[in-house]
């Protein structure tokens, strides 16, 4: 049995899903430092020199919105992109687990 058809992403610039895309690693990767998450110094070690990149990535994403005139960003729609892309479990591991959670 194949899974549910996931929902299609809505029409994005090509601009907006770089910053789509570029957000949500930069977002893995501080899920991946959290210290209330994290399992070890090495590999949150490896993610934060990582995220320097990824940051620099997002930051031209953004420029180059910028650049062409996209001033501003469409949040419904920039919403819809990352609930379609596991946004909200991506971005629930950056904050802290509730008490008692393993």
């Amino acid at each position: 049995m194949l899974p549910p058809e996931l929902p299609p992403l809505p029409a994005l610039t090509h601009a907006e899903g770089e910053l789509v895309d570029r957000y949500l690693e930069a977002v893995d990767l501080l899920g991946r430092i959290n210290p209330a998450r994290g399992r070890d110094t090495y590999g949150s070690l490896r993610a934060a020199q990582a995220l320097v990149a990824k940051a620099g990535a997002l930051r031209d994403a953004l420029t180059l919105m910028h650049d062409r005139g996209e001033g501003e960003l469409h949040a419904a729609t920039l919403a819809r992109a990352l609930r379609v892309l596991d946004g909200e479990r991506r971005a629930a591991q950056v904050t802290v687990p509730p008490e008692g959670s393993p």
